[in-house]
């Protein structure tokens, strides 16, 4: 229940300094910097060192895949049907497609699974990155009327990402170094990782014009909160997956749209009211749908 409180109360007192302009306008900025640079690297080093790597972990890190994969066919076929504009597919396919693994879904599975989860997690939430990073980068920039692919931009995104970058550190450094002297620390600033992004959620939640959007809105959503953790439901039935592993991949899956496929949009000029719009009103809608997941993963006996 504490988690719940938790998730609640820093996205209402994110709203509320937003709306009181207490902070400056882009204060968000600093505390997403905080987070990409420090905290998640951080929870990379807490967990990643003490998995057991089993051939189960696969999962997880196809899920991201198939979901943007599946993602990008789904909005492909919308937009040809309704012939949009280039970049509001190409700003649709980055915020229908990619999950917010980390900023709301850890504060998720620790309330509705528990903490030690995150192992799992934090292996759908560095595909998910890796995956906004390269091939994320490369939809935006084609998308835009304004810039060229460059294979050297997108190589420079991938490889100077912090939070990847703390991946592979953590997966290769305790192998050589003993780190276990450090993990107090590591536990105090990955533990910041949620009360920081919730709040920095609300700071920058809006929703005015959603009405006249409603069509794309609608088809976004429906697509990240239902289809998307459906089709990674069915493949783990497929495939015969089954226990924790399978449950937090499709929970992960059912999370709203990755903030920072947000950011990119607007960046890229991607019609970036539509992609506030599904990020900001998923965001929301997600604390009911994550809810209808968390009943059918536990207690349908399918996994």
């Amino acid at each position: 229940m504490a988690n719940f409180v938790l998730i609640g109360l820093c996205i209402l007192v994110g709203i509320l300094f937003r709306k009181s302009k207490t902070l400056p306008k882009d204060a968000h900025k600093g505390i997403n910097a905080w987070i990409i640079y420090v905290a998640l690297p951080a929870v990379s080093f807490k967990y990643l060192p003490h998995i057991t790597w089993t051939k189960d972990l696969l999962f997880p890190a196809f899920a991201p895949i198939g979901v943007w994969l599946l993602g990008w066919l789904f909005i492909t076929i919308y937009s040809r049907i309704n012939q949009i504009s280039r970049a509001t597919s190409g700003g649709l396919k980055l915020v229908s497609s990619l999950s917010n693994t980390s900023f709301i879904g850890f504060p998720l599975i620790i309330a509705y699974f528990s903490e030690k989860e995150l192992a799992i997690a934090i292996i759908c939430d560095q595909i998910t990155f890796a995956l906004l990073s390269t091939i994320g980068i490369v939809v935006a920039i084609r998308s835009s009327q304004q810039q060229k692919l460059s294979p050297k931009l997108v190589l420079k995104k991938v490889l100077t990402f912090p939070p990847l970058i703390g991946c592979i550190l953590a997966l290769i450094l305790p192998r050589y170094v003993d780190l276990s002297a450090l993990d107090v620390l590591f536990d105090k600033l990955a533990g910041t990782v949620g009360p920081l992004a919730l709040f920095s959620i609300g700071l920058q939640l809006k929703f005015g014009g959603w009405f006249s959007e409603i069509k794309h809105l609608s088809i976004a959503l429906l697509y990240k909160l239902i289809l998307a953790p459906l089709s990674i439901l069915v493949i783990g039935l497929l495939l015969g997956m089954n226990g924790m592993i399978t449950k937090i991949s499709i929970f992960e899956m059912a999370m709203p749209t990755l903030l920072t496929a947000g950011v990119v949009a607007d960046q890229y000029n991607l019609n970036p009211k539509v992609s506030n719009l599904v990020v900001g009103i998923g965001i929301l809608l997600s604390f009911i749908t994550t809810g209808l997941w968390w009943l059918l993963l536990t207690y349908s006996g399918l996994f």
